[in-house]
């Protein structure tokens, strides 16, 4: 029977010494909501990496700075739906799905008392 060798899994310490090491090269992206390239510098994918971040942002710094106002003026949809407790009207900043309760607002807050 063969040996199979197995290679451990670096370590957190490993690998913040690998991030220091400069072996960044600046890649090209393609940006989800506008479509428009945008270059992934070496030192963003450091940065992106010191912080734990696994994945390649997936917008452009212009896409990602317009969504982050948004979302910070409030301007999220809300759906209607029908209380799971009361039977009256809940408006809920999430698509209600079948088979999971929707509260309004007072019975939800006497469900978390």
């Amino acid at each position: 029977m063969d040996s199979l060798e197995l290679t451990p899994f670096p370590s957190p310490i490993q690998e913040r010494k690998e991030v220091g090491s400069g072996v960044y090269q600046d890649k090209v992206l393609l940006c989800r909501d506008c479509g428009q390239e945008f270059v992934f510098s070496s030192g963003e994918q450091e940065f992106f990496a010191s912080r734990g971040f696994a994945n390649e942002p997936s917008r452009c710094p212009d896409c990602r700075a317009q969504r982050r106002a948004s979302s910070r003026q409030g301007t999220r949809s809300l759906y209607q739906a029908v209380c799971s407790s009361c039977g009256g009207e809940a408006r809920v900043p999430f698509r209600p799905t079948n088979g999971r309760p929707v509260y309004c607002s007072a019975c939800f807050s006497a469900q978390r008392a």
